[in-house]
């Protein structure tokens, strides 16, 4: 079967990952995949190193880009049109809402060539909570339209297909829901070496209770309640991986709350599998989410994660069995979970194991690959 993901940029985070370990999984099973993916844009971290770890092939599309730009978006699609037209492939599948919007229409224009099936998969959407009304609702317009021009969609959670089904994306048949999938023991780790050894990069002693998170710091993953939620936490330690354009407003809510010898910010990180090992609780304060990596990621090193219930995060984070789940915005609650984890150490054991265990049960990559591969299935032998 000949495939072309396409994906807006190969950043650091779920959607980039899951599509370079879905494609891995395809070429193993000898199908002939292509990844297509436009720049990264600055401030940004990469995961092309993983793509080449992989062994997926990649083609850069340099016009394909995050921001609105009608000629770099007319240039996309006429770039996703000609290569449809020179690979002739069974499958385009498009991921992430820009690469969604160009490849399908591309799919389109490519007339008699168009792929016999056309998958888009939402690993989250920003069609509420992003922009402004008046944006929102033009941009679930053009999804509406890109629905009819796709075999399939995919959803990574039920949370996430039933946001967009009440929408009125699609209708619920129109969806099939496929979880991601993580070669989980390759990217965690969670030996006392590695525990002793990041804890001593961040400055932190044995008696310290660590709090740890990752992912960009930006407006929808509410960064400055992470520091107010620690704040009320003693004896414990913010540890934040990543960086963003609230950088600043985070470093300035820290000295206001005098938090600052408590929180390190570490930027971006390539090994971030192992620092998981450092942390006691991992957080989670986002009003939107997926299916958060980090927090599936956080639960396979046998941490307990204390999250928002925001989009997909209670496919990932089971209430009171691998972690705690509270409401968007309480920041008086995260505190205390995070305070019984610190008081309760057998309990955050329990929570621990169970979330590892359940990790890897739910999100093997080899169950993802079939699931997939069942869609495309039903599409192509009708």
């Amino acid at each position: 079967m000949r495939i072309i993901h396409a994906i807006a940029r190969l950043n650091v985070g779920g959607a980039a990952l899951s599509v370079l370990e879905l494609a891995a999984g395809q070429r193993r099973r000898g199908h002939d995949v292509l990844v297509v993916a436009g720049r990264i844009p600055a401030g940004e971290a990469s995961m092309e190193n993983v793509a080449e770890d992989l062994d997926v092939p990649c083609l850069h599309l340099s016009t394909l880009q995050r921001e609105v730009s009608a000629m770099s978006d007319i240039a996309t699609v006429r770039a996703l049109r000609t290569l449809i037209r020179e690979r002739r492939p069974d499958v385009l599948h498009t991921h992430t809402s820009k690469a969604g919007a160009t490849g399908r229409t591309a799919a389109v224009l490519a007339g008699r060539v168009r792929p016999a099936a056309v998958v888009h998969t939402y690993h989250g959407h920003v069609l509420s909570g992003y922009f402004r009304p008046a944006r929102e609702r033009a941009y679930r317009v053009l999804e509406r339209g890109l629905a009819h021009a796709s075999d399939r969609l995919i959803a990574v959670s039920d949370e996430v297909r039933d946001d967009l089904v009440r929408l009125r994306v699609a209708p619920p048949a129109k969806f099939a829901v496929v979880p991601y999938g993580f070669d989980l023991d390759a990217r965690v780790h969670s030996d006392e070496a590695t525990r002793t050894s990041k804890r001593e990069q961040a400055g932190v002693g044995d008696d310290t209770f660590v709090i740890g998170w990752a992912g960009r710091l930006t407006d929808i993953k509410r960064p400055l309640d992470l520091v107010r939620a620690a704040a009320a936490v003693e004896r414990s330690m913010l540890v934040l991986a990543g960086d963003g354009e609230l950088r600043a407003d985070v470093e300035a809510l820290a000295r206001d709350l005098d938090m600052t010898h408590r929180v390190r910010l570490l930027g971006y990180v390539p090994d971030m599998g192992s620092w998981y090992a450092a942390f006691d609780a991992f957080l989670l304060t986002s009003a939107n989410e997926g299916a958060p990596v980090v927090a599936i990621e956080a639960q396979a090193a046998a941490v307990p994660v204390v999250a928002t219930d925001a989009g997909g995060t209670r496919t990932v984070v089971d209430d009171g069995e691998t972690g705690f789940v509270v409401k968007v915005g309480d920041i008086d609650a995260l505190a205390a979970r995070l305070t019984q984890l610190r008081d309760d150490s057998d309990l955050g054991r329990r929570l621990g194991a169970t979330g590892a265990e359940r990790m890897r049960r739910r999100f093997s990559i080899e169950r993802m690959v079939d699931d997939v591969e069942r869609v495309y299935a039903e599409i192509l032998t009708r």
